[in-house]
């Protein structure tokens, strides 16, 4: 293959890439923030706000979606990409399945990060007549924000994973250019080339990520 076409190529599923990963991290937040903060505020022996019977569903529902292998999940949610989207296959279908098995994952880390913070600052934020709104806004979040940084880096770093594994399925970039361009028409070098891009890409949002959470941590 000739090195123009090659970095054309990579170029393309790179932004694919890309795209589907911000893209679906934003929905998965959407999704995963309001669940997380759920599941924190209503157990029933930390929690500010406990409600047993509501923590147990929820609970349950984020381990069901959390037990299903990715591309088993992907094909089920076919029908619903196919109803959002208008297709099953390709970049922007993608990004359906990749949400709806990233948010549940987003919901325990928020969850554990919402969990770590010091329940003496909650309890003063309580005694000087704080809502429970004002707790979770004013006090929960930012206390847990560089932890939050971290399970947000994170989630993005397995999202690029989950969407090299949709390439399998048709899902588009990097890992549709490798299995597609690469595998299939025995072109190693493709196979090396989305390999070596998956691999900056994962250091540079864990790079960013640390630094973002180092410098909350020092602000504090």
């Amino acid at each position: 293959m000739d090195f123009s076409v090659l970095c054309m190529q990579v170029g393309t599923s790179t932004l694919q890439t890309l795209a589907m990963v911000f893209i679906s991290t934003i929905f998965s937040l959407v999704l995963g923030l309001p669940l997380g903060i759920l599941l924190c505020v209503t157990d029933p022996q930390t929690g500010i706000m406990p409600k047993p019977i509501l923590n147990q569903i929820l609970t349950r529902i984020v381990n069901a979606l959390r037990s299903f292998p990715f591309i088993i999940l992907m094909i089920l949610l076919f029908p619903l990409s196919r109803i959002i989207v208008g297709t099953s296959i390709g970049t922007a279908a993608t990004i359906v399945p990749l949400s709806i098995a990233a948010a549940p994952f987003v919901a325990r880390i928020i969850e554990t990060s919402l969990k770590e913070v010091d329940p003496g600052v909650v309890q003063a934020a309580r005694a000087m007549g704080s809502t429970d709104f004002q707790i979770i806004v004013k006090v929960l979040l930012p206390e847990a924000l560089p932890s939050l940084v971290s399970g947000i880096t994170l989630t993005i770093i397995n999202l690029i994973g989950y969407s090299a594994m949709a390439g399998a399925i048709g899902g588009g970039g990097l890992g549709d250019l490798a299995i597609r361009y690469g595998y299939q028409r025995f072109r190693p070098e493709v196979m090396v080339a989305a390999v070596v891009v998956i691999l900056v890409l994962v250091e540079s949002i864990q790079f960013i990520g640390s630094k973002i959470s180092a410098k909350l941590l020092s602000k504090r």
